[in-house]
């Protein structure tokens, strides 16, 4: 099953072609299982020549896990085919995507390993850098209609992560930047035109506790390894998610925290 339905998976999403999610065929199918359909993309992926880069998380809302019977966020894999720096993308294209999504999230670049059971300032010692950057997300199945364990083994519905301007987060800065990330605002504009107002507070909290319980949770999780030292981590969408067009600009700015806004022209 997990070999047949990684193979379905991957020849949709290079096909561009909507297939039924996995719960569908089986609808047994749990997040351990799809854990090990990720891991099966991701060996594809890297036989084909890529590196994985980090990793995006899923979720990252407490009152969706009672709904969706979840203990806690999900996550997938980020490859240097899929992560951009915003300075050196002319634009990004939607090619053969199904139905995109755009989401302005805190990334993070890991300087050292973090444990499990660390709160806002320990996951942020273990931080090099932070940016302001934005992860579009795509959906195989029709409509938009899927379970956690379908998120999980599709890529984590992770198409690109564009990244801006990255400011170093040094340990003088930790104590301030634990109130910074869980009270900043964001401004989401499309075309100039206001779309979105959110908040750091959407993930999770605050992205810091959010690295914090993905650090946890890949401890936890059979058959996952332990996040590592240099890994880019997509903490979550800090707006709702939504859906852009071959021709738009689209820009994120940040206010309480002191990062640069990000830009990113699509085609």
């Amino acid at each position: 099953m997990v070999e047949s339905l990684a193979f379905a998976l991957r020849e949709s999403w290079a096909g561009g072609k909507t297939i039924d999610p996995p719960s569908v065929s089986y609808p047994e199918i749990d997040i351990d299982t799809a854990y090990a359909i990720e891991a099966g993309l991701r060996q594809s992926h890297i036989a084909a020549g890529h590196a994985v880069v980090g990793r995006k998380v899923g979720y990252a809302n407490k009152a969706m896990w009672r709904v969706l019977k979840l203990n806690t966020l999900v996550w997938a894999s980020m490859y240097d085919d899929t992560v951009h720096d915003a300075a050196t993308l002319p634009a990004l294209s939607l090619g053969k995507y199904f139905s995109p999504r755009i989401e302005p999230e805190i990334v993070f670049k890991l300087k050292q390993a973090p444990g499990a059971g660390l709160d806002a300032a320990g996951a942020l010692e273990c931080v090099e850098w932070m940016a302001l950057g934005f992860e579009i997300i795509d959906c195989p199945f029709p409509g938009w209609d899927f379970k956690p364990a379908d998120f999980v083994a599709a890529y984590g519905l992770h198409r690109a992560l564009v990244v801006g301007e990255h400011r170093a987060v040094e340990a003088a800065n930790v104590p301030a930047l634990v109130d910074q990330l869980a009270s900043f605002k964001v401004r989401l504009w499309r075309n100039g035109e206001l779309a979105e107002e959110g908040a750091g507070k959407n993930s999770l909290r605050s992205p810091a506790l959010c690295l914090a319980e993905l650090a946890k949770a890949a401890m936890n999780q059979a058959g996952s390894t332990p996040l590592e030292a240099g890994e880019l981590i997509s903490t979550g969408t800090l707006t709702g998610a939504h859906a852009p067009a071959a021709g738009e600009s689209w820009r994120a700015e940040a206010q309480g925290l002191p990062v640069s806004s990000v830009t990113l022209s699509l085609s």
